[in-house]
């Protein structure tokens, strides 16, 4: 396999969703391609010292976003049905990840609203300007 996982315990995030997101992102990536085999929950989580319990809720909840499949006796891969759809669907997941931490950070800083929407705006026009109508 060539993705590497990692959990960080102190992050305050729970390590099943952290696992969730990074195969996702591996997805997305192309990191991880369709029908590549994941490991084994057991060896996931000798590897990253978690429970398997963490590792098998992880692979449940990517199998009910149909982002892999689980074949009883023969492992999970990454589904391979409709890859285009599920590729957009994980990079969508992704980024819905990121800008929730990004507005929960703000918010603990103490930002109002219209400040984080006005430094929100200012990144998107820094990131897309000029990149197309469908970007504006």
């Amino acid at each position: 396999m060539s993705a590497v996982f990692t959990v960080d315990p102190g992050s305050g995030v729970p390590l099943y969703l952290q696992l969730i997101e990074q195969v996702k992102r591996a997805v997305a990536l192309g990191t991880l391609g369709a029908g590549e085999q994941l490991p084994t929950v057991k060896a996931l989580a000798l590897d990253l010292t978690v429970n398997p319990n963490t590792v098998a809720r992880a692979y449940r909840e990517l199998e009910r976003d149909k982002v892999i499949e689980t074949s009883p006796g023969r492992g999970s891969f990454v589904r391979s049905e409709d890859g285009a759809a599920d590729v957009r669907h994980a990079i969508e997941d992704v980024g819905a990840s990121v800008l929730a931490n990004a507005v929960r950070e703000a918010r603990s800083l103490g930002l109002e609203r219209d400040t984080v929407r006005t430094l929100f705006e200012r990144a998107l026009e820094r990131w897309f300007a000029g990149s197309g109508p469908e970007d504006k």
